[in-house]
């Protein structure tokens, strides 16, 4: 195998949730781009059509579930649906979340609560059911954020504890699969992406943040779905447990 094949998904599936919108549909179609069918799952059903549109243009199969990863019992139906259509499942994204920016002498128990349900608990059951099916070389993929390692100016307790939390559950779940099942287990902590998410930002918020980005602005999603397909393929076969900072410098600053 060569270097440029090793990046290579062909007959891998996939399943990312978070899909219906923002940088899960960047995901998706990269990992299309690189060979693979994709189960995307999401709870706008009706959203999910199109990410499944751009699959499907690339040549790809695409299956689409719907699927509220706070629901354990959801989780593993979105399994079965896979195996059922598929007979497989190689790599897991965990990419579904929330972000709030509420202060935190104002922020209700049920607020803090629903952002950790999902961000967190979320990944957790769905890596758990995913794993139940995965063969040795497969490979789980969370979606932290640079706000689970450094600060960034907002009142986001909620979310940045919910996403350090992934870090840690990353490494966690690296070392109970890794030797037992074959299964590599890493996160990627994106910087300042456009997304929905970034979409809520006050004016003026990028503007005061610029100076921590490095190279100077924000990124392109497909920067980040390129380190995505990375750590799903062989080239990173010998890679698990890590937190892969792509933020153009913050973190460092």
């Amino acid at each position: 195998m060569s270097i440029l094949d090793s990046f290579r998904l062909d007959g891998r599936v996939v399943v990312v949730t978070g899909a219906s919108s923002g940088l899960g549909v960047a995901f998706a179609r990269a990992l299309a781009e690189a060979g693979a069918d994709v189960v995307l799952a999401a709870r706008r059903v009706d959203k999910l059509g199109d990410t499944a549109e751009l699959v499907r243009a690339v040549g790809r199969r695409a299956l689409v579930v719907a699927t509220d990863v706070v629901d354990p019992d959801q989780c593993r139906a979105l399994v079965a649906a896979a195996m059922a259509e598929f007979g497989r499942v190689d790599v897991l994204v965990n990419n579904a979340g929330v972000g709030t920016a509420v202060p935190a002498t104002r922020e209700t128990p049920d607020e803090f609560r629903s952002v950790v349900d999902i961000n967190l608990n979320g990944s957790y059951w769905t890596a758990q059911a995913c794993a139940q099916v995965m063969k040795p070389g497969s490979s789980v993929v969370n979606i932290s954020s640079i706000l689970g390692l450094t600060t960034a100016g907002l009142p986001q307790a909620a979310y940045s504890a919910s996403k350090a939390g992934v870090v840690g559950l990353t490494r966690d779940l690296a070392q109970q699969w890794g030797a037992r099942k074959g299964i590599r287990v890493n996160a990627i902590a994106p910087g300042f992406f456009a997304s929905e998410m970034t979409d809520q930002y006050a004016d003026g918020y990028f503007d005061a943040v610029a100076p921590r980005m490095i190279l100077g602005r924000t990124g392109d999603p497909a920067e980040l779905a390129a380190t995505l397909v990375w750590l799903a393929s062989d080239a990173a076969g010998y890679v698990t447990g890590q937190t892969i900072a792509v933020d153009g410098g913050v973190t460092i600053t």
